[in-house]
């Protein structure tokens, strides 16, 4: 008699084109990153969605890393350079830290930052929805990306918005003669709101990117993974201006 030979379940599923509604193994989205299944073969050697998502979002982790020891620096200057000053004639200690008021554009410029937050976050929970996913797998158009993309085009604009209300500030404390060299208080100000503005400008590029490539990139999963990493990369920003104006505004 031949001989017959039975093909595993596994390898049946590795080699199945995609027909009949269902999609390539190897080229399944994310899915938000749930489940325990990478959707890949460790005997291929190929990184499934699931694990290519997390790799990336280490990376971002890692740079946030880099930031967040950046900020601690910040602030533990802005602890330490109140106690500081100098001895006059009659050995009296005069302190040179002068408090000024926060510009109250501040205020709403915090408001503007959280809502970015909703809107992105509603963004990239848009671009993972399954049943969307799936659509675009059986040749029914993009649906998640229509309904992702008003959201984070909204966020690009909330955060021009929020950098826009940070140079307005800038130019009331100039009005009122407080410059970047007037006093220690002033610098630390124009040098936290600086370097926080500088790394949401970074963002809104990462989002104009993200913006792009959901158009642009074929494989849903490199969509999902730029619309992601973005996403967590906004949030960390947002907490650390959240943390920052706290103590702006408490220990001017």
């Amino acid at each position: 008699m031949p001989a017959t030979f039975t093909r595993h379940q596994v390898e049946v599923e590795h080699r199945d084109t995609g027909y009949g509604g269902k999609p390539p193994v190897d080229r399944r989205p994310t899915g938000g990153g749930g489940g325990d299944d990478n959707w890949d073969s460790r005997s291929s050697g190929r990184r499934g969605p699931r694990e290519l998502l997390i790799r990336y979002r280490l990376a971002v982790l890692s740079a946030l890393a880099g930031d967040f020891v950046f900020f601690a620096v910040l602030v533990s200057a802005f602890f330490v350079r109140p106690t500081s000053g100098h001895i006059d004639a009659s050995a009296s200690f005069i302190s040179d830290w002068h408090p000024f008021a926060i510009p109250p554009i501040l205020w709403i410029n915090t408001a503007i930052l959280l809502l970015s937050t909703v809107t992105i976050e509603i963004a990239r929970r848009q671009l993972f929805h399954e049943i969307d996913v799936m659509e675009e797998w059986l040749g029914l158009g993009r649906p998640a990306v229509k309904r992702a993309a008003p959201w984070l085009l909204t966020t690009i604009l909330l955060g021009g918005l929020f950098l826009t209300g940070q140079w307005i500030a800038w130019q009331q404390l100039a009005s009122q003669g407080l410059f970047f060299s007037t006093n220690p208080n002033s610098h630390f100000f124009y040098l936290v709101t600086g370097a926080h503005g500088f790394h949401l400008l970074l963002g809104i590029g990462a989002l104009i990117f993200a913006f792009i490539a959901m158009f642009q990139f074929k494989r849903v999963e490199m969509r999902q993974i730029a619309l992601d990493c973005t996403t967590w990369y906004w949030h960390a920003m947002s907490l650390f201006w959240i943390f920052l104006f706290t103590l702006l505004v408490c220990f001017q």
